[in-house]
């Protein structure tokens, strides 16, 4: 298969953090995937990336399969231990990408806790800016999830990535071309952000982009708001939310976008658990499909 068609991969995410990413890789490598984003929650718990990654590419084999990005989830801005972990987690990621074939790792940008969002602006260029550095000396894109983790612009503990005016502002902290965001649609629709016409003033720093879905409840807003006791809006496997993913990965294509759509699961309400992988492998075909499906090379 051409280069060309794989110009947009459609994948899903692995856990690393139980040593078992490699094994799982090699369980779900045949349903499909063209790509794979290991990710750990909070702490790499010791393991040895060089030795992780090598048995990640072993377990995908001569397969047409990539691995872009490796995801280090969790806040690096603070100071408890497993802050510290986090840390140490995303300079692991970022020095041993390489044993992957990965050249981007992703994750929160951490916070400064229940504190505005501005405040964490200080800390975030002090650990950011040397991050920066180590990742360009390894030829290695960082890539936030623009995931906001229930916090807010006033309080919150995890991320300040979550929406564009704080993209604004960490950019202009940090204005290093190889730090963008890891996309996607469904953490711009929990604001009621119209994703789309963002991907045309903010594509060039997207690095990476999750397959995830929002379903809004449009009665449940008029009727009860956004801040009542009844939920305006479910995170959803692509094919099952509200987004138009053929105009999305449409207006990827017309920003000059390529990489991988990584589908992100575990949060629908409806495709999950015995459900997971049925929704999983239903998202992955539906994204195949909004992107063109497969690529057809004109013989003349």
């Amino acid at each position: 298969m051409s280069n060309f068609a794989h110009s947009i991969r459609i994948g899903t995410m692995v856990s690393a953090s139980g040593g078992k990413a490699a094994e799982r890789i090699g369980q779900i490598a045949d349903m499909g995937f063209e790509s794979f984003e290991p990710f750990f929650w909070q702490t790499t718990n010791g393991q040895d990336l060089a030795d992780l990654g090598k048995r990640c590419v072993e377990a995908i084999g001569d397969r047409d399969i990539t691995i872009s990005t490796l995801g280090m989830f969790g806040n690096p801005l603070e100071e408890t231990d497993m802050d510290l972990q986090t840390l140490q987690g995303w300079k692991d990621c970022i020095d041993n990408a390489h044993h992957f074939g990965a050249t981007c790792v992703a994750g929160f940008t951490g916070r400064v806790r229940n504190k505005p969002l501005t405040d964490s602006l200080p800390r975030y260029r002090e650990i950011w800016s040397e991050l920066a550095k180590r990742a360009a000396d390894k030829g290695v894109k960082i890539a936030f999830e623009n995931c906001a983790m229930d916090g807010n612009w006033q309080t919150g503990d995890w991320n300040i990535a979550h929406n564009p005016d704080a993209w604004e502002l960490i950019f202009n902290e940090t204005p290093d071309d190889h730090i963008g965001l890891e996309w996607e649609p469904c953490h711009q629709m929990v604001y009621l952000i119209d994703p789309i016409p963002q991907i045309r003033k903010w594509a060039h720093k997207f690095f990476h982009v999750h397959g995830k879905d929002a379903t809004i409840r449009w009665d449940v807003i008029r009727e009860h708001g956004v801040f009542g006791k009844h939920p305006f809006v479910f995170m959803r496997t692509p094919g099952f939310g509200d987004t138009n993913w053929t105009d999305v990965i449409s207006e990827l294509r017309l920003a000059g976008w390529s990489g991988s759509i990584d589908i992100e699961g575990w949060h629908d309400p409806v495709y999950r658990d015995a459900l997971e992988m049925t929704g999983q492998v239903h998202g992955l075909n539906y994204l195949k499909n909004c992107r063109g499906g497969d690529f057809v090379t004109d013989p003349v």
